[in-house]
């Protein structure tokens, strides 16, 4: 779909239907004239509109209230798709879903430590023509493309300014994408991303605010507020990797000392046993390796700590309360509602989330901050890239978010 077919099925009273729609379908147009203050003759208009463009279609009747029952709306999901992108630190996850979040299909691609900026997006592109190779039928039913992307991001032009984990400056992911395929292109922080997404797809719909946080090869936060993402004033919100617990740390890939990422990342995790092991303290973890320590990853550190070893059980409960530390931090300032986690750390939810807890419960200054709710993320691996997807829904469905254009 063009980017300007798209500005037509986000113009504002599409949109407030639209989202009446969605939230509280099936539903008549009477009930939506009625909830969003539309004359009756203006939800009729838009409803046909929107069926002939495919989003929404006519469902079942509902009840009579002393007249003909009336037909009942619904969102048509399947009628129409979009390509949502977790791009990297490690690998580039690729999904392509309906409106729902229903996933159709997906792949990956491994990024090497050593890719250029040039490499990446001819990757990225790469992605892109296979997905619309192989669903060649669903191609005018793409109604956009969202990157999710690790690092700092300039979210007006769409352009990656810094990705730390992958040394790469000044991508005009936007600009290029939307040149080479005619789509519009959304380009977000992957943390902000997946925080977006646990708003719209996870078990977080009802939360005023909440905050979701990433923690993989680097750490990163995004916080919704009332459905709306917070970006601060220069697009940096949400980098808490990079809030500093100890002047005197380890050095961290931005230069500064004592990052949070230092202490609590997968890499860093994973960097604590390897020291723990040539210390001399006896591991499990030695033989998993094959007695070659760098093999040892933070997915091997779970592993072994599953099997009850001492040194990656601690290692991992001492990492919860770092991360309690941070998330403290978090809700001093912020003071979300819910906090989820997500990313490859969060699979070690056995010995994380208590000390994470506990610490908050320690440390937070009043009785309501202490007992903020802090869950593990049910989307997934998929979260961030179902974030990326939802980078399109927002702008589609909320009133708000749309233009007028």
């Amino acid at each position: 779909m063009q980017t300007g077919s798209f500005q037509w099925m986000k113009s504002l009273n599409k949109s407030i239907i639209l989202n009446q729609i969605r939230t509280s379908g099936p539903i008549s147009r009477a009930q939506i004239a009625k909830d969003t203050k539309l004359t009756p003759p203006t939800v009729s208009s838009i409803v046909k509109e929107l069926i002939e463009q495919g989003l929404v279609k006519e469902s079942n009747l509902g009840t009579s209230q002393g007249g003909r029952k009336p037909t009942m709306l619904v969102i048509n999901s399947k009628e129409f798709y979009i390509i949502g992108i977790d791009a990297g630190p490690k690998e580039m996850e690729m999904i392509l879903s309906d409106l729902s979040g229903q996933i159709i299909y997906e792949t990956s691609y491994p990024i090497t430590t050593s890719i250029s900026e040039v490499e990446f997006m001819n990757m990225l592109k790469k992605g892109i023509e296979e997905f619309l190779e192989t669903y060649a039928h669903l191609q005018k039913k793409v109604i956009g493309i969202g990157v999710a992307m690790h690092g700092v991001i300039d979210v007006e032009s769409g352009t990656s300014l810094f990705a730390p984990n992958m040394n790469l400056r000044n991508i005009p992911i936007k600009q290029e994408l939307e040149d080479t395929f005619s789509y519009v292109v959304k380009v977000e922080n992957d943390a902000r991303a997946m925080a977006l997404g646990e708003a719209w797809f996870g078990d977080s719909e009802t939360s005023k605010s909440m905050m979701a946080v990433n923690m993989g090869r680097g750490i990163g936060a995004g916080m919704v507020i009332d459905g709306k993402l917070y970006h601060g004033e220069y697009d940096t919100a949400g980098e808490i990797g990079h809030m500093t617990l100890d002047i005197h740390g380890k050095k961290c890939q931005c230069g500064n000392h004592g990052c949070l990422q230092t202490v609590a990342s997968g890499p860093a995790i994973a960097e604590k046993v390897k020291e723990s092991v040539e210390s001399g303290e006896k591991s499990i973890i030695t033989d998993m390796a094959d007695d070659d320590i760098s093999r040892i990853n933070g997915e091997l550190v779970y592993q072994a700590a599953l099997e009850n070893d001492y040194v990656c059980r601690t290692i991992l409960e001492e990492t919860g309360v770092y991360i309690g530390v941070g998330l403290t931090n978090l809700i001093h300032v912020m003071n979300p509602g819910k906090i989820v986690i997500g990313g490859g750390v969060a699979k070690a939810e056995k010995f994380i989330l208590s000390p994470i807890k506990t610490t908050i419960a320690e440390k937070a200054l009043t009785k309501k901050a202490k007992q903020t709710q802090v869950v593990i993320s049910d989307l997934g691996e998929r979260a961030t890239s179902l974030g990326a997807v939802s980078l399109l829904l927002v702008e589609l469905f909320d009133p708000q978010v749309a233009t007028t254009k």
